[in-house]
C-alpha cells in the first residue's frame, strides 16, 4: 500500500470513529411535565422536583431533558397537551399539582410511566389501585389538601363561633376534586351545625359573583378548595376576602402570605421533590407499580394576624400556640 493510499483510508476510519462513538451512546431521556399554571408560578416545585431528579443522579443541564408543557389555568387543553407529550414519546410524564393534569395524562397513555403529585386521593380519583400497589403505570405523592377540608371547616369555626352559613369555593372544570371536597365538607358543615354552600368558579370573573353572593347570603367565612387555580390566584382572592370581610381559609400557605386569613394544608413543595426521586428511579429502571404512593402526613397551620385585625377577629392564643407559622 503506498503513503496516498494508507493516508486516505486512516482519514477515512477516524471519520468514522465519532460515528460509531455517538451511535454507541444511549440517548438522553426526555421528561414531559405536564402543568395547569404557568412555570412561573411553579418555580418553586420545579426547584423541588429538579432536586428530586438531581438525588437519583439525573442533571436538567448535563444528562436529560424536559420538555414543559403549560396548560395557563385552562384544564380544557390538558388532553391535547398530554397526547402531544404522548406523541413525543417522552420516557416520563410528570403532573406537580393538579389532578386534571394526571387524569389527562392517564387517559392519553397506558404505557408511559406517570408520576404525579397532587392533593386528592388517588385511589378516589381512579388513579391507582391503591397506595401500596399502585399498578398500571402511575404512582407518585399526596399531600394533605382534600382531605383537610373538614378541618379548614372547624377552623373557621373556632376563629367565628357564631357562624352559620359559610361557602366551599371549587372549581368546576377539575370535577373530580370538586365532587370530593363538595361531599366531604357537606357531612362536616351538618356534623358542625353549617350550612354550606358551594359556589363555583374556574375563570378569574367568576370570583367577583362569588363573593356577592357570600355578601347576599351573609355567610360568616369562605373555604377555599384545594385547587391549582385557587392557589395561583391567592393574591386576587385574599384581596377579595378582605374588601368583602368573608375571613376565608385555604390549603396554601400562598394565601395566607398574600394577605388572606388562615391557610392549613400539606407542602406541595416537598412533595415535588419526592416526585423528582421517583422519576429519577424510573429512569433508572424500577417500574411505577412497584413504587408505593407516598402520602405526606405534614400539614402546616398559617395564621395572619393582620389581617384578622382588619377583619375584626381576635384569634385564641390556642390558635395562635397550634400555629406552625403567624404572620404579624
Amino acid at each position: 500500500m503506498n503513503r496516498r493510499k494508507a493516508v486516505t483510508l486512516l482519514g477515512g476510519m477516524a471519520a468514522t470513529w465519532p460515528l460509531a462513538a455517538r451511535a454507541q451512546q444511549p440517548a438522553m431521556p426526555v421528561i414531559g411535565l405536564l402543568a395547569s399554571a404557568s412555570p412561573d408560578f411553579y418555580a418553586d416545585r420545579l426547584r423541588a422536583f429538579r432536586e428530586g431528579l438531581r438525588e437519583t443522579g439525573y442533571d436538567e443541564s448535563r444528562n436529560v431533558r424536559i420538555e414543559y408543557r403549560w396548560s395557563g389555568s385552562r384544564n380544557d387543553q390538558l388532553p391535547a397537551l398530554a397526547a402531544d407529550l404522548v406523541r413525543q414519546q417522552v420516557a416520563v410524564i410528570v403532573t406537580l399539582g393538579n389532578t386534571a393534569s394526571t387524569l389527562a395524562a392517564k387517559a392519553a397513555t397506558t404505557s408511559i410511566p406517570i408520576v404525579f403529585r397532587i392533593a386528592a386521593n388517588p385511589v378516589e380519583a381512579g388513579l391507582v389501585a391503591s397506595l401500596a400497589h399502585p399498578g398500571g403505570n402511575l404512582t407518585g405523592v399526596t399531600t394533605l389538601g382534600v382531605e383537610a377540608g373538614p378541618k379548614q371547616l372547624e377552623l373557621l369555626c373556632e376563629l367565628i363561633p357564631a357562624a352559620t352559613v359559610v361557602g366551599l369555593l371549587v372549581n368546576p372544570t377539575n370535577p373530580s376534586l370538586a365532587e370530593t371536597q363538595s361531599r366531604d365538607l357537606q357531612t362536616a358543615a351538618r356534623t358542625l351545625g353549617l350550612d354550606l354552600h358551594v359556589l363555583r368558579a374556574s375563570i378569574e370573573g367568576d370570583f367577583d359573583s362569588a363573593f356577592a353572593t357570600l355578601v347576599r347570603l351573609r355567610a360568616g367565612g369562605l373555604v377555599i378548595g384545594a385547587d391549582t387555580f385557587f392557589n395561583s390566584r391567592s393574591e386576587l382572592l385574599a384581596a377579595l376576602a378582605t374588601r368583602h370581610a368573608i375571613p376565608a381559609i385555604s390549603p396554601y400557605r400562598d394565601f395566607a402570605a398574600a394577605g388572606g386569613l388562615m391557610s392549613y394544608g400539606g407542602g406541595v413543595v416537598a412533595g415535588s421533590r419526592q416526585a423528582g426521586v421517583y422519576t429519577g428511579r424510573i429512569l433508572n429502571g424500577d417500574r411505577p407499580a412497584d413504587l408505593p404512593v407516598q402520602q405526606s402526613t405534614k400539614v402546616d397551620l398559617i395564621i395572619n394576624l393582620k389581617t384578622a385585625k382588619t377583619l375584626g377577629l381576635k384569634v385564641p392564643l390556642t390558635l395562635q400556640v397550634a400555629a406552625d407559622e403567624v404572620i404579624e
